[in-house]
């Protein structure tokens, strides 16, 4: 009778490890497929723009503000790995305008929108940025970015026309609201092939973590 009571103890238990191990795998299973769910991609916004190869196997989104001096500090860090990386890379630049502490921010990226409607959306972000200082804190701001749409020859009217259309705008709010739910809290924020990056300290540091991932292709 012991024997059998003991038996029936140790059949318990098995089926008790059994089911917990089942749960402790469907567990892993959903967390994997929620971060991978909420991980940005090169395409989970509508009309993202994007340097380098749109097919390659390393994606970088980088969620960022015109006028926050941290960004413009990584602008050639990044333009740097866009050309050394060429097409094994695509890199993703999303707006992240914190206007209640840069209230010049959204202006400019209305700006790098509004080129984008000319087909200079980079050529407009490479002014911005390295212009940084000349137009921050500038109260007549929109006046300097018309000044950098003639530096490129686009079409003046149109670049005026185009810098408040609801679709410029919706293009900024859609960028934000993203970040927002990849829990972006500040900027710049970088995600490599959908993982959140600690900012890496200089561009030796930015290459390795890609030349890592590049690697295990």
């Amino acid at each position: 009778m012991m024997e059998q009571k003991q038996r029936a103890r140790k059949e318990f238990i098995k089926r008790i490890i059994f089911w917990f191990s089942i749960l402790i795998v469907i567990g892993a299973l959903i967390f994997g497929v929620a971060k991978f769910t909420n991980a940005p991609s090169g395409s989970d916004v509508n009309n993202d723009w994007i340097k380098g190869n749109r097919e390659a196997s390393v994606t970088i989104v980088e969620y960022s503000d015109f006028q926050c001096p941290a960004c413009g500090a990584y602008y050639p860090v990044t333009k740097q790995l866009v050309e050394e990386f060429g097409e094994n890379i695509a890199f993703v630049y999303r707006h992240f305008p914190l206007s209640q502490i840069h209230k010049n921010a959204e202006l400019a990226a209305q700006a790098a929108e509004a080129a984008g409607k000319q087909n200079k959306f980079w050529e407009m972000h490479d002014m911005i940025f390295e212009n940084q200082k000349e137009w921050s804190d500038e109260r007549n701001v929109k006046e300097f970015f018309v000044m950098y749409a003639e530096a490129l020859n686009l079409n003046k009217e149109q670049f005026v026309a185009d810098f408040d259309l609801k679709e410029v705008m919706d293009k900024i709010n859609a960028d934000y609201k993203s970040g927002l739910r990849y829990s972006v809290n500040a900027v710049p924020t970088f995600f490599l092939n959908g993982e959140k990056l600690q900012n890496p300290r200089n561009y030796e540091d930015f290459k390795s973590i890609i030349q890592e991932y590049i690697s295990q292709q």
